[in-house]
């Protein structure tokens, strides 16, 4: 054991753990150019004793010394250090804010029906005779946060694990970490206030100064604003007042302006098309930007704006061209929800995908729930911008790829 508070920094042993890990790491053979160098607590210094068995489980490889078995770098500790204290940062700003911490289950019986969200699958063994439950690791917390605002909860935030069975990227681990939060009795301009305030507070508790969070008010702009700002297409066009969607003049509009869109002409594909080629890329360059009011066929849990039912009351967050969190003013009537979600139960079906069954539970609840705002922010995001890192696994002790063995 090491001598108490000498761990990652903390108070008189600080800095000690890092440089007793580099120690420990150099005091066995490691490879240098092809040879295999004594250990320091061995004999002799020439050329090991059974290099290769000792090749097994050590390399050196670009990201320093690392053992096989995907034991962290120093990088990935110091890092780990920086979560705490925005972890930190975070639970000082909700707690002042008359936030209360909450924690709900990770394993759903109804998870998300987003169409491109898809869930991992786990099953649950029941004692006394009875079959296995499948069960899914759900995608955010949201459904049963809203059950607990209904139950008459103040405002509530958490911070935990979250899953999505989505291919690796620099900007995805399947396992990850995200903070969701909600205000009861306000709408999503509250929501966007309190998420100003929140990253701000990360940052200085993770850069001990003022940064790119802290320039607040963040940027507000419409979607219908940003299409027209990077495109010249006004999106609204293509909405009709009846909630019909003209994809197919929409991708005419898009080829007409030299923008590459596929074959679909469906709305959505056509939508995100555009979007991705020549818009998300320049959000939130200078500072932060909210993205807000989406189509209202995008946002199947979100309120309609009022007095332009085209549109619903969602706000995505978005931080040097990289999304970082997707809020709403949420919906609180019961059949406008089941509705929606019977109709994103049919569109998984017609995809081929899995069509969950819809959580009666929520439904129930809903009603009693008051007008409420929430959003969801990926944190393992945030830390990534906030230390300059190019990826998400420089972030993470263990990310994905290495603890299985796959990089």
């Amino acid at each position: 054991m090491l001598p108490e508070q000498s761990i990652l920094g903390f108070g008189e042993g600080k800095g000690l753990f890092l440089p007793m890990l580099e120690e420990r790491r150099r005091g066995e053979a490691v490879q240098r150019g092809g040879v295999f160098e004594a250990s320091e607590r061995g004999e002799g210094e020439g050329e090991a004793e059974g290099a290769e068995e000792v090749a097994k489980y050590w390399a050196h490889t670009e990201r320093g010394t690392k053992l096989f078995d995907s034991m962290p770098t120093q990088k990935q500790w110091e890092f780990a250090r920086k979560r705490q204290a925005m972890y930190a940062g975070l639970r000082s700003f909700f707690t002042a804010e008359g936030y209360w911490e909450v924690e709900t289950p990770c394993m759903v019986a109804f998870p998300s029906m987003e169409l491109h969200i898809e869930s991992f699958e786990v099953c649950l063994c029941r004692q006394g005779g009875r079959g296995p439950q499948k069960l899914y690791l759900h995608a955010s917390p949201e459904y049963a946060m809203k059950r607990l605002l209904a139950d008459g909860s103040p405002p509530l935030f958490q911070i935990g694990k979250a899953f999505r069975n989505e291919e690796l990227s620099a900007l995805h681990n399947p396992e990850f970490s995200m903070l969701e939060f909600y205000r009861p009795h306000s709408d999503y301009r509250a929501i966007m206030e309190d998420t100003e305030g929140a990253l701000a507070a990360a940052e200085r508790a993770v850069l001990r100064g003022r940064g790119f969070f802290s320039q607040r008010p963040y940027e507000r702009v419409t979607v219908r604003e940003a299409f027209l700002r990077e495109t010249g297409i006004d999106i609204g066009a293509y909405i009709s007042t009846q909630g019909r969607h003209d994809g197919r003049g929409l991708r005419e509009a898009a080829l007409a302006g030299g923008i590459f869109v596929g074959s679909s002409e469906a709305f959505e594909d056509v939508f995100f098309q555009i979007f991705l080629e020549r818009i998300e890329g320049k959000l939130g360059r200078e500072r932060p930007t909210f993205l807000l009011e989406y189509p209202a066929c995008m946002a199947a849990l979100a309120r309609l704006k009022p007095g332009e039912a085209r549109f619903a009351e969602r706000v995505e967050l978005y931080a040097r061209g990289v999304e970082l969190g997707n809020g709403f003013s949420e919906l609180n009537d019961a059949i406008e929800q089941r509705r929606r979600l019977e109709e994103e139960r049919r569109q998984r079906e017609s995809l081929g995908r899995v069509a969950h069954r819809v959580d009666e539970g929520f439904l129930r609840a809903l009603p009693r729930m008051p007008a409420s705002s929430g959003i969801a922010v990926g944190l393992d995001r945030v830390l990534m911008l906030l230390l300059g890192a190019n990826s998400i696994a420089e972030v993470l002790l263990f990310p994905v790829e290495e603890f299985f063995g796959w990089s």
